[in-house]
């Protein structure tokens, strides 16, 4: 797939064939994602590769479970607008992926986020290429539980910056509407 085509098919998937991918895959998908720029080349980012259902609904429940409690004591926190699917005991905010690739790195590092999003949007474009969907789902990011933290390899000096489910595509949803972009000005 040439890179023009790439970028036109690839979505965020949230609905998955029942399919596991092989974890061969998905190492090379992370392997071939540290090609992404970084700041200074630090490359800060680590990965966790979770091929097991059971794991990424422990990682879900913990998530919604801690997601929840943010909004009781924040009721006007932007996620409130997720909490009826939060409070659903059957939803998974992994949505049934086969597989979930955890991008994290060093929680001080100041430019972590900007590096991280990169090599996701590498993560991303190499699935596609493989004819896999992928999805950031934030809402599977809010592991605080030490025992699944220490299970998962979070120790206190790692921030998850974004888990990522991959998965053969149940559809492929077609392209959303984009806005022309917001040229605030062309400089000759």
């Amino acid at each position: 797939m040439d890179f023009k085509e790439l970028y036109k098919n690839r979505r965020s998937i949230r609905n998955y064939k029942d399919q596991s991918v092989p974890i061969e895959i998905l190492r090379d998908i992370v392997k071939e994602s540290t090609m992404a720029p970084s700041s200074g080349n630090r490359q800060p980012w680590k990965f966790i590769i979770v091929n097991n259902k059971e794991m990424m609904k422990r990682i879900s429940d913990e998530s919604k479970k801690n997601l929840l409690k943010r909004i009781a004591e924040s009721p006007e926190d932007y996620i409130k607008r997720y909490e009826n699917a939060l409070k659903n005991e059957s939803f998974n905010v992994f949505y049934n992926a086969s597989a979930l690739i955890i991008v994290a790195g060093p929680r001080n590092y100041p430019n972590l986020l900007i590096d991280c999003a990169l090599c996701v949007s590498y993560i991303m474009n190499l699935a596609v290429d493989r004819g896999l969907g992928t999805c950031w789902i934030n809402l599977g990011s809010d592991v605080r539980d030490p025992a699944l933290c220490g299970e998962l390899g979070i120790t206190n000096d790692i921030r998850i910056v974004a888990p990522v489910i991959v998965g053969y595509p149940a559809n492929i949803p077609p392209a959303p509407t984009r806005e022309e972009p917001a040229i605030l000005k062309i400089i000759n």
